[in-house]
């Protein structure tokens, strides 16, 4: 699951220091102090690594990370954010999702695809921001001209007047366009179609050497007639602009800088991994377990995948992994691929004193998302301290009781907790709703005290 993420800039990261790092990492995820250093010290070695001589950056390898810990105690989390503080391309991916080559399944380098495709989009969007304003100045010329067209006395030498006049009207015109006096006024464009043929792919072949084949061996085939369609003067603006964007941006130069920030500031997140490590007393290799690991092997240690734009590197790309490995453990992966996570860090459960914490210390932590919603039904939401230890203290007890899923109970325990005030919110006429530590034991109790009903319910 790709996550897009805003425009990157060197300065930024360069300054921030691990201690700065792990700071910021507090302000999204409680605890797990451990996972924070680890990976801090990594985002850290790569800003050390680019400011080495090109001969010496080429040998160090990144390090990357194990995570170990069950589910629902932040390890996607502190991976998400870390990426999103070093505004790096980064891709989130389940290993339990890939099997071995020749078998049913994604081809386990779809995930630097993935990337490359991400990296694309952060470049172009980066791009769109420095000729945005120029494209608008192309754009409203475009629709000018469409709005007055020039005349043949326009260009006659002997009535110089005309030139004169066309220009007064044409910037009236251009204050009425900006002054939004236009807006109601139907204009005719000639549009492209995006129409895409449709075709068939051959079963045992790559999606990837198809879509780059084809678009070689037929290049009129993708590009869309095109049609004149009639459209308001807002929406004709809209559409003139994006088409002077891409006139704009040059694709080979976005493609080339994707690459490379791919290959030196990438970040991939391997989750489930545990899924795919051997259980003991198993006979044999096993096609879905350590098949993938020896396919997923390359691709950490450093080769080159070949995407639509280009061969890319995976040698300096961050690999975190994470899994639970309650039933497996780290040494159930085969050496080779053990080897290529050194860095091993355990995070830790959480219990009643991270959920409180989770529950009002994070940025967007749960209480002010669900006060920030009911806002918008006018109802003034609020939680005494009471009413937070009670939840916290339910969440820890029906993970005890049931399945551990760590914070994600918090979620199902909220949800439950607010059914009447959401459901009933829009129709209330008291708009001050206060949950104290008696609202939350009248929702919850029941359900908590009976084990059959909260292992359904919650």
């Amino acid at each position: 699951m790709p996550i897009y993420l805003p425009e990157a800039t060197k300065t930024s990261t360069e300054a921030l220091t691990p201690r700065q790092i792990v700071a910021a990492l507090d302000k999204y995820v409680i605890g797990q102090g451990a996972a924070k250093r680890a990976v801090a010290i990594a985002l850290r070695n790569r800003t050390r690594r680019q400011k080495l001589a090109p001969e010496l950056a080429e040998e160090i390898a990144p390090k990357n990370i194990l995570m170990i810990g069950p589910t629902g105690v932040g390890k996607t989390e502190i991976a998400r954010r870390l990426a999103r503080l070093a505004q790096s391309p980064f891709v989130k991916v389940e290993a339990s999702k890939f099997t071995e080559v020749g078998y049913v399944g994604r081809d386990v380098e779809s995930m630097v695809r993935d990337l490359v495709e991400l990296g694309v989009d952060m470049v172009r969007g980066e791009r769109l921001e420095e000729v945005r304003s120029k494209a608008a100045q192309n754009a409203e010329e475009r629709l000018l001209d469409i709005l007055l067209p020039p005349t043949r006395a326009a260009t006659d030498q002997d009535l110089p007047s005309v030139p004169d006049q066309q220009n007064q009207t044409r910037e009236r015109f251009r204050e009425q366009l900006r002054g939004g006096r236009l807006d109601s006024r139907m204009v005719e464009l000639e549009v492209r179609e995006k129409g895409f043929p449709s075709f068939e792919i051959i079963a045992g072949s790559s999606v990837e050497e198809v879509d780059i084949n084809l678009k070689d061996m037929l290049p009129g085939l993708f590009q869309g007639k095109t049609k004149k369609r009639k459209m308001k003067v807002p929406e004709a603006l809209q559409y003139l602009g994006q088409e002077e964007e891409q006139k704009l941006i040059d694709m080979d130069s976005v493609a080339r800088t994707a690459v490379e920030r791919v290959e030196q500031a990438g970040i991939i997140f391997i989750d489930e991994i545990d899924k795919i490590a051997g259980r003991e007393g198993g006979h044999g290799p096993d096609v879905s377990r350590e098949g993938v690991q020896r396919d997923i092997l390359p691709i950490v240690e450093g080769t080159t995948v070949n995407s639509k734009y280009g061969m890319v590197r995976t040698d300096h790309i961050l690999f975190i992994a994470a899994g639970a490995f309650h039933v497996s453990k780290p040494s159930d992966l085969i050496p080779e691929l053990q080897g290529r996570f050194p860095i091993r860090v355990e995070l830790d459960a959480l219990g009643k004193d991270e959920f409180v914490r989770i529950l009002t210390e994070p940025r967007s932590a749960l209480v002010k998302q669900y006060m920030a919603l009911m806002e918008t039904e006018g109802i003034e939401l609020s939680f005494t301290d009471d009413a937070i230890h009670r939840i916290a203290d339910f969440a820890t007890i029906v993970n005890e009781r049931t399945e551990n899923i760590g914070a994600r109970r918090l979620h199902t325990v909220m949800e439950k907790l607010l059914d009447e005030i959401s459901f009933e919110g829009p129709d209330l006429r008291d708009k001050r709703v206060i949950i104290d530590d008696a609202y939350v034991t009248r929702m919850l109790a029941d359900i908590v005290k009976n084990d059959d009903l909260s292992r359904y319910i919650l």
